[in-house]
């Protein structure tokens, strides 16, 4: 099953290589000149190509701004340390968590660990 991606401005280039390598469609806010854009129109974009957003962004994890039923589906990462590697383990982990759980209409926090799901 591949997912359409869409990862925030805070997540590095290398996240977006282990995404599509593991044969997802995965596309950077960056790449689509949503630098410095709000929430809501990351959100937006998300929502108008039908990607699931994933972000460091904590902001995104409250269900009251952005109900699950909202969205395609958003990850928010909470790794221990900002660097690369860690982000990149927690990636992983949720990817090999995919082949069981939907996406859609669903907030996945993903720490180490353990992946918290919310409808």
């Amino acid at each position: 099953m591949t997912v359409r991606f869409k990862l925030d401005e805070n997540l590095p280039r290398d996240a977006e290589t282990l995404l599509r390598d593991a044969g997802h469609d995965a596309q950077t806010a960056c790449e689509e000149r949503l630098t410095g854009s709000t929430d809501p129109e990351v959100l937006d974009a998300c929502l108008a190509e039908r990607r699931v957003l994933v972000t460091l962004d904590l902001d995104f994890s409250d269900i009251r701004l952005y109900p699950p039923t909202s969205h395609k589906g958003i990850w928010v990462l909470r790794p221990r340390t900002q660097g690369i590697e860690g982000i990149l383990a927690l990636l992983k982990g949720a990817l090999s968590v995919l082949g069981t759980e939907q996406t859609d209409g669903r907030l996945w926090i993903i720490e180490p660990g353990q992946v918290r799901i919310r409808e």
